[in-house]
């Protein structure tokens, strides 16, 4: 079976193989439906690579499941 891990936010299954060279947008969109449509009940998120500086460069959250209650809206939400 698949499994999901969380532990202090570092460690989380990976859908595929990383898409190395990968230029087209809708790519990335296709795989981000393909693994909601697999795992419609778990967080999935997107990381971004830059490939000459080997470095991460984006992260987004790109789906959270419809049951999430952790979810707050803006005017919720404070820095304080």
């Amino acid at each position: 079976g698949v499994t999901c891990n969380y532990f202090d936010n570092r460690y989380w299954s990976m859908w595929k193989l990383p898409m190395f060279g990968c230029t087209d947008g809708a790519q990335v969109v296709t795989e981000i439906k393909a693994c909601t449509k697999a795992f419609p009940d778990a967080y999935i998120r997107l990381v971004a690579f830059d490939n000459v500086k080997q470095v991460q460069c984006s992260l987004l959250l790109v789906h959270r499941p419809t049951g999430a209650k952790d979810h707050q809206s803006p005017e919720k939400r404070s820095v304080a």
